[in-house]
């Protein structure tokens, strides 16, 4: 168990928060393993690079994360006041979401079940 008051263990809790500006998306159709491509490329880079990957990476992913980044920037200038052109980045990865299962009719009939899968994308900056 934890020692002192409510209220002192809260405050202790809270001053240990990540204070990085970041935006994450919850329940995204798309799987992990296909979202983790797409995260990979841009990983450590700046933000307008990354944005102009994000731009012309043909994948579905890409349109998703791009929004997500966008949001993270404008989270960044406008909650933290950092300045744009120094931003990175830092940390971006996609977790396991719940999976709806679907039935597929199949021949003497049987069926298939056919699992889309969902996950929860998290884009987190830092300055440089």
């Amino acid at each position: 168990m934890a020692k002192g008051h409510r209220s002192q263990i809260k405050r202790e809790r809270n001053a240990n928060k990540d204070t990085r500006p970041s935006a994450k998306l919850s329940f995204a159709r798309v799987s992990v393993s296909k979202a983790c491509f797409v995260l990979d490329a841009i990983r450590g880079k700046d933000v307008d690079t990354a944005l102009g990957i994000l731009a012309y990476n043909p994948r579905y992913a890409s349109s998703i994360i791009k929004k997500l980044l966008e949001s993270a920037v404008a989270n960044a200038e406008n909650n933290n006041g950092m300045n744009r052109q120094n931003l990175y980045v830092a940390e971006c990865y996609a977790n396991k979401g719940p999976t709806m299962k679907r039935i597929r009719p199949r021949a003497q009939g049987r069926a298939y079940r056919i699992e889309k899968r969902m996950s929860h994308i998290t884009v987190v900056l830092d300055e440089r």
